[in-house]
């Protein structure tokens, strides 16, 4: 029997990539990443590899290209279908053939085909994409390179067979650490103003200046990366994010007048806004994912940041609470008004939450919370939290997006691999911000500067002008701006069509009103195309205009003479930015040798967090599989509170094993017969794609046709022999009861601060608040000035504390500490000095009653 050498995958198959580089190059806040992906063939016959990997969801791809021994292929941009026939013909024929395609669900995920690699063989693939880098809280600019794909929750009843050939269920999944190559690293980084530090969430080797005026450094990732984690880079400039326009030259060779032949130029504007007050009023609605995939950590650290959130709003608002998985829940049947009882209500329930919620059904309480009406004269703000695994990206956008005039939209991707499409584009569309929390981020700093986005009272009437010579007329690429934020970047790609000399300049104007006053940004700039820069400005904008365009694609589908998909399979093709109605193909048509040999497929696995299962898992032939691809459970409206178990026939345990206990009782959601039955087909079909990393034509004719018409013979045999039982009753969904939990406070002394603190912003003299501080209860009483009153003193007190104690965290404390304040400046108290002195002493603080804001 032959042994197999060289990269195996877990069933001691060969696995032909070999090794990732990657090279990064940021130009101030843009980038541009150059991946290169080496393959060999060490078996006897001739493979085909497929690669499914994460991209970031902004991500312009605008370059592909193959070498196979000296021979370079450049790829083409193609309608996607046409792309696919090519690619499948060119395997018929026995040429080699290279395929790189966007997921038809989501465009943070890519499928990489490499065809009839011979025995022997060595290829080296390149693929290119440029992006924006993301402004950061502490004003760092964010770039990821995502090493880790987490399986995607399926909803039910949108299983297709057109999902299987090229998409992400075809790809391996590997625990981290495991997969069976390398990743090496590399970024250049330069700006018109210093470098002042790179940091990152993995190693890195030192940062290297280029020159003195520390404008060029570049830093490389310390071997041994494991792919237990995104790669996270953070950029840090001196006097960072200044107003800039870069204006580029259009292609030579393309036509004037094309969006490539035209001059393009990209504006970055950072709006300063005058000092005004935080809104009092708002309907904060809070959407929590209890999902399995959010177990553990993610699920505490995303309750503690909701008692950050709930415990820092102001009076006078409206919220609420829910949670999803496969079902979902809510608190309060409706929004409620913010009090004493209804925050100590929530934070009960809060404290009960768990990650045993199944699924990803994100789509259904997002219907829900958009079909209730919103509330007089409070503007509705949606927190959602999310590690982000689900499929119907698309869906989920276009539904924000729908109602993006009765609400803002703020997102929180939690987690290695949280889809970055799916977190930007319902904050983009929302008219909010993102928030990405990985590795040891804390969560609640960026929660609450969400929160205090969320707290600025809207900016409305945004318009934006162009002062421009007279021969020269401007097209905009981008989307109309919907949202303002304090000292956020906003971008505005546009086409500047017609001659102008070149000591021409431009002015554009962003007018917007805050708070019932005007006010405006407006930017300079030099028409004069600048040095260097390729076509990475116009393929942005292309990348911009493309997105505006499939979303109006689908929200027009189906009627007659939209004719929107041609216009971007055009704009696709010109540009060389791929979208998902296009594809890179690449074929080796100088071959002079045909490749002979049935041809065998090899599924490169693709690193992976799976969560622990919060139930037990289900286990098939030795394996477990993640319960992403099982859990195709049912959505029901709402809980009834009820503790009875239903009981599952013997053969739909297998499908839902995960849901089940050792007697197949169901132990959460439960789908109707068809739903289930479905569920057991999508589970069975899609085991047999993925349980093989191989796929091996049991005959000549399908040989050259691939897991396509594999899959299209095996699934009328399939359904044939699974008929639907007749002894099943239609299952209800019902639900554990609530244990009777004690509410009690968090261990962290901050947290346990935070959480004794009433609603209206005061703290009360007791044991429980000298236990927070450190101190004993009756040591606490007899400080305590004589005339002093005991709410006033508690509150002053741990104002002190945290001043002086948790300054490293008060991004995290300050607005709950400006409610404090205003509370104290209302009782107007005779001797609030005399506490702030005494309070020092018995702290061992030396915190000035100023800074108190007092």
């Amino acid at each position: 029997m032959m042994r197999c050498c060289g990269l195996l995958t877990a069933q001691n198959k060969p696995v032909p990539l070999k090794s990732i580089e990657v090279e990064l190059e940021v130009r101030d806040h843009v980038a541009t990443v150059v991946s290169t992906l080496n393959y060999e063939n060490k078996e006897n016959k001739p493979l085909e590899a497929v690669f499914v990997f994460p991209l970031p969801g902004d991500a312009a791809v605008c370059h592909f290209s193959a070498k196979i021994g000296q021979t370079q292929i450049v790829a083409e941009v193609m309608e996607k279908q046409k792309a696919r026939e090519e690619y499948d013909d060119a395997l018929s024929s026995g040429q080699q053939a290279f395929l790189l395609e966007e997921s038809d669900q989501s465009p943070d995920i890519f499928s990489l085909s490499v065809g009839s690699l011979p025995p022997g063989e060595r290829a080296s693939i390149r693929l290119e994409y440029v992006a924006e880098l993301a402004v950061q809280a502490d004003d760092g600019l964010r770039f990821c390179l995502p090493a880790v794909l987490n399986p995607r929750y399926q909803p039910r009843g949108s299983f297709s067979l057109s999902l299987l050939p090229r998409n992400l269920l075809i790809g391996g999944l590997s625990s981290v650490g495991l997969v069976p190559y390398s990743l090496s690293f590399s970024a250049r980084v330069s700006s018109p103003r210093p470098i002042s530090k790179v940091e990152s969430n993995c190693s890195l080797d030192p940062l290297q200046y280029l020159n003195t005026d520390q404008t060029q450094a570049t830093v490389k990732l310390a071997a041994g990366h494991k792919f237990d984690r995104d790669v996270e880079l953070l950029i840090y400039y001196k006097d960072a994010h200044q107003p800039t326009a870069v204006v580029e030259a259009g292609q030579a060779s393309a036509e004037p007048g094309s969006l490539m032949g035209d001059p393009v130029v990209m504006v970055s504007l950072y709006p300063e806004f005058p000092q005004s007050a935080m809104a009092s009023c708002g309907e904060f609605v809070f959407l929590m994912d209890r999902s399995g995939s959010m177990s553990n950590t993610r699920i505490r650290s995303a309750k503690d940041t909701l008692l950050l959130l709930l415990k820092s709003l102001p009076m006078g608002c409206y919220f609420n609470i829910y949670s999803f998985g496969s079902c979902y829940e809510h608190i309060f049947p409706k929004s409620v008004e913010y009090s004493q009882q209804t925050i100590k209500e929530s934070l009960k329930k809060v404290e009960q939450m768990e990650a045993n919620l199944g699924g990803t059904e994100i789509l259904e309480p997002l219907k829900y919370i958009y079909s209730q009406p919103c509330i007089p004269n409070q503007p509705r703000q949606l927190f959602v939290f999310t590690d982000g695994e689900v499929r119907n990206t698309k869906e989920v956008i276009d539904l924000v997006k729908k109602n993006s005039d009765s609400h803002r939209c703020f997102s929180f991707g939690i987690g290695e691999g949280a889809s970055s499409a799916l977190i930007n584009g319902m904050a983009k569309e929302g008219g909010g911000h993102a928030q990405f929390i990985t590795g040891t981020d804390r969560m609640q700093a960026k929660a609450m500067q969400s929160l205090r986005f969320a707290l600025q009272p809207v900016v409305v009437d945004i318009s934006v002008t162009w002062d421009l010579p007279k021969e020269v007329s401007v097209t905009v690429l981008s989307p109309p701006i919907t949202a303002l934020f304090q000292g956020q970047r906003s971008l505005i790609y546009a086409q500047l069509t017609g001659q102008s000399s070149e000591a021409a300049a431009g002015c554009v104007t962003v007018k917007y009103s805050l708070a019932g006053h005007p006010s405006e940004n407006q930017l300079h700039f030099s028409l004069r195309p600048a040095e260097d820069t390729g076509l990475t400005v116009h393929r942005l904008g292309a990348r911009t205009l493309i997105r505006s365009l499939e979303m109006e694609e689908r929200e027009h589908r189906g009627q007659q003479g939209g004719g929107v998909k041609e216009k971007v399979v055009h704009l696709s093709v010109q540009s060389g930015v791929s979208c998902s109605f296009t594809a890179f193909i690449a074929v080796n048509k100088d071959n002079s040798k045909v490749i002979q040999g049935p041809l065998v497929r090899r599924n490169i696995p693709t690193a992976m967090i799976q969560s622990p299962p919060v139930v037990n898992s289900s286990l098939r032939n030795g394996r477990a599989h993640p319960p992403a691809f099982e859990t195709y459970q049912h959505y029901q409206p709402l809980r009834p509170a009820s503790a009875e178990y239903k009981c599952l026939p013997s053969e739909w345990t297998e499908c839902y094993g995960s849901l089940c206990d050792g007697n197949g009782r169901l132990r959460e959601c439960l789908p109707s017969r068809n739903e289930a039955l479905m569920g057991c087909a999508q589970s069975q079909v899609m085991r047999s794609v993925r349980e093989p990393d191989s796929y091996e034509p049991t005959n000549k004719s399908d040989s050259k046709k691939g897991l396509f018409t594999h899959m299209k013979k095996k699934l009328p045999v399939f359904w044939k022999s699974h008929k639907t039982p007749t002894n099943y009753d239609d299952a209800r969904l019902n639900f554990v009861s609530e244990a009777a939990v004690q509410l009690q406070p968090p261990r962290d002394p901050l947290l346990q601060l935070v959480f004794l603190q009433e609603a209206s912003g005061y703290w009360r003299l007791d044991p429980a608040l000298a236990t927070a501080l450190g101190k004993i209860s009756k040591e606490m009483e007899k400080s305590k000035p004589e005339k002093g009153n005991n709410e006033v003193w508690a509150t002053i007190l741990a104002l002190i504390w945290l001043h002086a104690f948790k300054m490293d965290a008060k991004d995290e404390w300050e607005l709950l500490a400006m409610k404090a304040a205003s509370w104290l400046r209302a009782q107007n108290a005779p001797c609030v000095s005399e506490c702030v002195d005494a309070g020092n002493v018995l702290l061992g603080s030396s915190v000035k009653k100023e800074a108190l804001g007092l």
